[in-house]
């Protein structure tokens, strides 16, 4: 008999017991294997998408791009166990945005189903509590739970994915200053999570951040409080106030809101695993190793512009991809070849203004900045609807391949602030409704390398930005970002405990893991035998459907790890 514990029953939980049981029959035998699955949330959703958010917020992808189920595309050892996408279960159309609830309720389907699907030699225990603390016992592992009563398991595999976190202590200075002066101050958080009602009807607030976070709070605090969207004659989005509205002041580092979601698919083929980046090739400095990234991403936009779109090209695609791929990136003769054989200056890829749009820019006053602004989100929006600019998604592909296939480009704090500027936006709905409600004067936009400072005399915050003159005050201060995540900061207390004895050690703010086979590293640098992470995995979300989606095959390697350890131990107890 053996015991495997998943810590965390959210999606990539979900995915990890879904695996398990698949493989289950081929490698345990005829083992008896107790599987325990710890979640003080809804097993299935976890705590970020439980069932009681609002239905005003909606999946962070269309319905057809969400799945937890393999498909004969997912390179990896176990069974293929097909089910149903989040589109295909709900019945709707494949590029609809679903309410988190709608989500909820699928993501519990899958859980429900895979342990409907157990072997009869697996049983599945499902634990309502939290996880608190893992100890060693002689041969197994001891996983304390909040109630005061422990399991015992051969092996623990950790997936609990984003966790809350301590402030920071910068927040902890914003939150004193708040304090001082009676102000209001919202830390990073889930924006669900947060408590909104307290920030005022009619008056500026500050809001630090243009990512997803700051769509769901742009969508609480207005549709959220009464407001809603009607339809102009050119079938544009309204907005009509309710008048419970804050007055949303929006600035960032970039000082544009993330790229909206693409509308559309590949018309060529999806770029393959990174032509110039190979893991036994990295560059040891980081400039290098951010070039060939960025000529990664530009091979493949170029790629699919050549293959789809010859007709806006003047050389053959293979010659074209030959001397590209020759060129130094950003070099005299790239950007020669690049001018020769791309006539139209809109379908060449200039990643440094795609990057930072308003860098250099400056504006006479609010105003201008404003209309600057409705014609960026229009553009965007009209691009991102259109399959004629397909290399935007191509590159974004590219983004994908090299995430999946190099480590060490994915804990660069750049390639993910990219990676989210691109590929991980709104819906283009949203971002239509951005436009509405900056139309209505709900939303100002700031500008770039927004800064805000703390002005004592004043008793409120200053908000500045390079791209425009002037400052705004307000008493209220939103961060709207998702924290990032903390393995030192974090609320978990047995990821807390964990690393205050040194047992695990930090990973670009998760627990590291050794790549091959996903034991947790302690702060030695050596591999634990019988606790496992996801890693960089358990933030991942979804996979896409027919995609090979990275997420399915970790999780595969993962399960059918622990269940060959987990099954020889058993045998060796039996012998």
């Amino acid at each position: 008999m053996g015991a495997i514990a998943v810590i965390g029953a959210g999606p990539t939980g979900t995915c990890l017991v879904e695996r398990i049981l698949a493989n289950a029959p081929e490698l345990l035998g005829h083992t008896v294997l107790d599987l325990h699955v710890v979640d003080p949330h809804p097993h299935g959703p976890g705590a970020v998408r439980q069932a009681e958010r609002l239905d005003l917020l909606w999946a962070e992808s269309a319905a057809a791009d969400i799945t937890l189920y393999t498909d004969g595309s997912v390179r990896c050892e176990g069974p293929i166990r097909p089910g149903p996408s989040l589109a295909e279960w709900l019945g709707c159309d494949p590029g609809h945005f679903a309410p988190r609830p709608a989500l909820s309720r699928y993501l519990s389907d899958v859980f429900e189903r895979a342990v409907r699907a157990a072997p009869g030699n697996v049983r599945v225990h499902v634990h309502r509590e939290e996880a608190t603390g893992l100890a060693e016992l002689p041969g197994r592992q001891r996983v304390e739970l909040a109630g005061g009563r422990w399991l015992e398991a051969d092996a623990v595999i950790l997936a609990q994915g984003r966790q809350g976190v301590l402030p920071t202590p910068e927040e902890d200075a914003q939150l004193a200053f708040a304090v001082r002066h009676n102000l209001l101050y919202l830390p990073t958080g889930h924006p669900a999570d947060l408590s909104l009602d307290e920030l005022p009807a009619g008056r500026p607030v500050l809001m630090r951040g243009a990512g997803l976070a700051f769509f769901d709070l742009m969508v609480l605090l207005t549709t959220g409080r009464g407001g809603r969207f009607t339809r102009s004659q050119d079938g544009e989005p309204v907005y009509r106030p309710s008048g419970a509205e804050p007055l949303l002041h929006v600035g960032s580092r970039r000082g544009v809101p993330f790229h909206a979601r693409t509308g559309y698919r590949l018309a060529g083929p999806t770029p393959g695993p990174p032509r110039f980046l190979t893991p036994g090739a990295l560059p040891a400095e980081t400039a290098e190793l951010r070039e060939l990234i960025a000529k990664e991403l530009a091979y493949a936009y170029y790629r699919e512009l050549f293959t789809a779109h010859p007709s806006r090209t003047r050389l053959e695609p293979a010659a074209f991809l030959d001397a590209f791929a020759a060129a130094a990136w950003g070099g005299r003769q790239m950007r020669a070849l690049v001018t020769k054989a791309v006539p139209r200056f809109a379908d060449r890829l200039h990643l440094d203004r795609l990057e930072r749009p308003l860098r250099g820019m400056r504006f006479g006053d609010s105003a201008g900045l404003q209309r600057w602004m409705h014609g960026y989100l229009a553009a965007d929006l009209e691009r991102r609807a259109d399959a004629a600019y397909s290399a935007d998604l191509a590159m974004i592909h590219g983004l994908f391949a090299v995430h999946d296939a190099l480590p060490e480009a994915a804990r660069d704090p750049w390639f993910q602030r990219l990676s989210g500027f691109l590929a991980g936006g709104p819906p283009g709905p949203r971002l239509a409704e951005l436009r509405a409600l900056a139309r209505a004067g709900v939303v100002t936009f700031l500008g770039a390398d927004l800064r805000i400072e703390q002005e004592e005399r004043a008793g409120a915050w200053r908000a500045t930005s390079p791209t425009v003159p002037g400052s705004v005050e307000a008493r209220a201060l939103v961060e709207a970002r998702l924290p990032a995540p903390s393995v030192d900061r974090s609320t978990d207390p047995l990821i807390a405990g964990l690393y205050a004895r040194g047992e695990i050690r930090d990973a670009s703010g998760l627990p590291d893991v050794w790549p091959a086979d996903g034991r947790l590293l302690g702060q030695d640098g050596v591999p634990h035998p019988r606790r496992f992470a996801m890693g960089r995995w358990a933030v991942s979300g979804f996979a896409r459907p027919h995609a090979d989606a990275p997420l399915l095959r970790h999780a595969d390697m993962l399960a059918r790890t622990v269940l060959a350890q987990t099954a020889a131990a058993g045998r060796r107890a039996a012998a």
